[in-house]
């Protein structure tokens, strides 16, 4: 099976035996990874979909039915190594409210999210005056879930108003390879930061 290139860096992310916890994780492909890889201890995910999460247990991956917007605060502080949020954020309702529960649930957070400030958005609504879609990002504008556009900017601004620690950015280009750190919120179509209290 071929794993997104993000789910890839994710896993690397990660130390051996870690207690995971992955919120809107969809049918369960991030976890399938990193128990293929033996970087987890416990792993469960958490999907508001019920029929992903009717695939989840089919592949026999750990899966709560709630909704992160609003049932992470039945969980207790330090419960895991790392709870992550892998393309989840821009459809979260409350997202500051997410990232600040994230922090308080898990040792470690790894939050990763298109980048809707990059080049090729700001070019594509210049010169078409419609909103983008892509590979990853397939929507109408009526349709979408994506609610609320955030660029790598405006997180850093969220972490810096919550005195969230940022220890880490990875940025891709175009959802397929590592750019560096130039001009990130202008270049990188996708962000990935690892974050802790």
């Amino acid at each position: 099976m071929r794993f997104r290139i993000d789910h890839q860096i994710i896993a690397d992310l990660i130390d051996d035996n870690s207690k995971i916890l992955d919120l809107g994780c969809g049918n369960g492909e991030l976890l399938e990874l990193l128990i293929s890889k033996n970087k987890v201890k416990y792993a469960v995910g958490i999907e508001k979909d019920i029929k992903e999460v009717e695939e989840c247990l089919k592949k026999g991956i750990n899966v709560l039915h709630l909704n992160i917007d609003e049932d992470l605060n039945i969980l207790n502080d330090n419960v895991f190594d790392y709870v992550i949020l892998s393309f989840t954020l821009q459809s979260l309702k409350k997202p500051d409210k997410v990232i600040t529960e994230m922090i308080r649930i898990g040792k470690k957070a790894i939050v990763s999210f298109p980048n809707f400030g990059n080049i090729w958005i700001r070019l594509y609504l210049l010169f078409k005056g419609k909103m983008p879609k892509s590979k990853f990002l397939p929507y109408e504008w009526y349709n979408t879930p994506n609610i609320h556009f955030c660029s790598i900017k405006d997180f850093e601004a969220l972490c810096q108003e919550k005195s969230i620690k940022i220890t880490k950015k990875i940025y891709l280009k175009k959802f397929d390879k590592k750019i560096k750190s130039f001009m990130p919120n202008l270049f990188a179509s996708l962000a990935i930061f690892v974050l802790e209290k």
